[in-house]
């Protein structure tokens, strides 16, 4: 069950479902807001709930407004990909045989079967850019795992669609979005020591913060340098 409800000019978007907390949103690129919602909570109760969280709605709001966003991707020669922070000029090789990516010098060449579509060549980028992201993974936790006293059970990879990574404590499972493959490998390895601490303290609170900065001390440089790193052009649904 969905609906809406208006805070000035800001529109929420409310979705009820069998869950037992309130929990807000805000999306990229351009900061819809959605609340999810218990299935038997009244609109009043969720609208109270919204006003507690408006400052953090425009906090969020403004934080997207001055994000530097890719131009979107049509998959033509010389355009701008990147790997690890690097940047490649794009470049497509039509032959008829298995799709697949490679780096020549300074080009990202995607081998595809001519008349491939715009949204194929997209899927092969991607499952590469995540097959890449499995590559250097489990070597940053193996690392980092008896430097912190934790363990993982499981990592997943995912486009996700308003975070680097998560963390289940419960499970001691975490996730990461396949977006970092293209940024620096030093902000990849910042998230999986953020979402490693999280394993030791499930929130963002004075105590997680002194284990940041116990385990990496530059963490907070990281952490700024991913945040000015330019975000997909894509308009994220909900």
């Amino acid at each position: 069950m969905s609906t809406q409800i208006k805070l000035g000019e800001i529109t929420v978007n409310v979705v009820q479902k069998d869950i037992k907390n309130l929990h807000p949103s805000v999306y990229p690129p351009t900061g819809k807001v959605r609340i999810s919602a218990p299935l038997q909570m009244d609109l009043d109760t969720i609208r109270v709930f919204a006003i507690t969280k408006l400052g953090w709605i425009k906090k969020q709001q403004q934080k997207l407004r001055e994000q530097v966003r890719e131009t979107p991707r049509e998959y033509l020669d010389r355009e701008s990909h990147y790997l690890w922070g690097k940047r490649y000029l794009f470049k497509v090789e039509e032959k008829d045989s298995a799709a697949y990516v490679s780096l020549k010098h300074n080009k990202m060449v995607l081998h595809i079967r001519p008349d491939t579509s715009d949204e194929r060549k997209q899927d092969l980028l991607a499952e590469w850019y995540r097959e890449k992201l499995k590559e250097v993974v489990p070597a940053l936790i193996a690392k980092w795992e008896p430097l912190m006293g934790v363990r993982v059970e499981k990592t997943f990879f995912q486009r996700m669609k308003t975070k680097w990574g998560s963390c289940n404590n419960r499970s001691r499972n975490i996730r990461l979005n396949t977006e970092l493959a293209k940024k620096p490998l030093e902000c990849l390895e910042y998230v999986v020591v953020h979402e490693l601490v999280h394993l030791l303290e499930p929130s963002h609170n004075s105590r997680f913060i002194a284990l940041m900065d116990q385990f990496m001390p530059s963490w907070r440089n990281h952490r700024e340098e991913l945040n000015r790193s330019p975000l997909g052009h894509e308009e994220w649904g909900y």
